[in-house]
Formats: C-alpha cells, sequence, structure tokens
C-alpha cells in the first residue's frame, strides 16, 4: 500500500477521532463523529450492529454523514443513501516539493471561513463547513479582495496529514494555483517529517491527472457511504 499503514488507512476517521482529532470526537459506545459544523465524517470501530446502533445515536433526524466501509451489517435504523469510491494517494519521500513559494499565497484563518465555505461549495458542497478551517492549516489566493483558490489539511493521523480543500474558482483555473497552493502545504508536512496524502473521487480524473504529475502515487481504494436516520426518534 506505498508505505501507508493498512490499520490506520482503511479507517481514517476512526483513528484521527481516536489521536490527533479527539478532541473533536463526539462519541457513543462503538461509533464517533466530527461535530456538524466540523465536518460531515463519522466512524465505527468495527461494522457490527452494536456499533451502526451506537452511530445512529449520534444522528439527529434529517442529517447525514459519510462513512468509510465496504462491508455493513444489517441495520434498520440507518438509511444509506449514497456511495463515492475514493482514491488515497500518498506523495512518495522521493519526491521534492519546489523550493519557493507563489508570491500570491497567503495563510488562511478561520476568519476567513465564509469565503472558504461559499468557494468550495462550487466544486464539493456540504463537505466543507464553518469549522472545518479549525482541522489544520490552510492557506489561500485572493483576486480582487475574493478568495479564488485553497488548500489545507483535514483527516489527521499520527505522521499523515491529509492535503485537502483542494479548490479554484473557475474563473480562476489554468494558473497554477491548486499546484502552488498544495506544495506550500506539502513543504510544511515535509519540514516537519511528516507523509502526505489525499482522498480524490475516482471519477475525478481532471484532479487525479494534477496528483499524478506532482508526484502522488494511488495507494488504496476505499468506498464511503453516506447514511442518516431512518426514523425521527432516539435508539
Amino acid at each position: 500500500m506505498a508505505g501507508l499503514p493498512e490499520h490506520l488507512f482503511s479507517n481514517p476517521v476512526w483513528h484521527a477521532l481516536h489521536t490527533r482529532h479527539r478532541h473533536f470526537a463526539i462519541s457513543a459506545g462503538h461509533a464517533c463523529r466530527y461535530p456538524a459544523d466540523v465536518s460531515p465524517f463519522s466512524a465505527v470501530g468495527e461494522p457490527n450492529v452494536t456499533a451502526f446502533k451506537d452511530l445512529h445515536s449520534l444522528l439527529v433526524p434529517g442529517e447525514s454523514v459519510w462513512i468509510a466501509e465496504t462491508k455493513f451489517p444489517d441495520c434498520p435504523e440507518l438509511v444509506f443513501e449514497a456511495t463515492i469510491e475514493c482514491l488515497q494517494m500518498v506523495l512518495p519521500k522521493e519526491i521534492t516539493p519546489p523550493a519557493d513559494a507563489a508570491a500570491e499565497i497567503v495563510p488562511l484563518s478561520c476568519a476567513d471561513a465564509p469565503a472558504m465555505v461559499a468557494l468550495t461549495e462550487l466544486a464539493f458542497p456540504g463537505f466543507f463547513r464553518v469549522k472545518t478551517c479549525e482541522m489544520g492549516n490552510y492557506y489561500g489566493v485572493f483576486a480582487g479582495g475574493e478568495l479564488v483558490s485553497m488548500s489545507g489539511e483535514r483527516i489527521f493521523l499520527d505522521g499523515y496529514p491529509e492535503v485537502s480543500g483542494e479548490c479554484t474558482h473557475p474563473d480562476h483555473r489554468g494558473k497554477g494555483y491548486a499546484a502552488a497552493l498544495m506544495w506550500q502545504v506539502i513543504r510544511d508536512h515535509r519540514r516537519d517529517g511528516l507523509v502526505s496524502w489525499l482522498h480524490v473521487s475516482a471519477g475525478n480524473r481532471h484532479a487525479i491527472e494534477l496528483y499524478l504529475r506532482m508526484g502522488f502515487v494511488e495507494a488504496r481504494r476505499l468506498v464511503y457511504h453516506r447514511i442518516s436516520r431512518r426514523d425521527g426518534s432516539g435508539v
């Protein structure tokens, strides 16, 4: 798996919420999730009926969350609404990032959260929330006072921070912003002795081609499922 620990990357949200992101964890028994204003991801320790009933207790009526898994027990309390096949890609240690950052790149803070949410809604609506900015460091490019491109960090495993939130406004694509911003994030990782990796939808060929040109390689594939409560009551 290109050097990525199987036990971590087969269930990354679970391990993040029990290590580097434990301060975000909302837990019940064998299930956990990020707060709804941080991220739509959830996890269970083992895919059994007990764990999924625990997860049901963490959801509110009308809410959907995403979970990484390939096999599910019969759990009538939950509705499985959609799936996304993702590639997990990793940047090998022998790839050397460009030395210099583009002059336009600036650090982002949670004061920029409304602009970050508005930009990402153009590309992957619902995944970037008002407090996603708290999951890691972010960088952006502004034009005319408007945030037009960004990248940062999301799921953080011990030694393995995820590069995420890559998004460029359609009017500003083709200027190299996406790669430049990702390299800035990656330089931070290399400085701290960390291994950069990412998720990308298997159907997003444009993004995959960019990541391959940068030197990322496919490590494994993982299916994410969107689930919600079947009923409107508690467990």
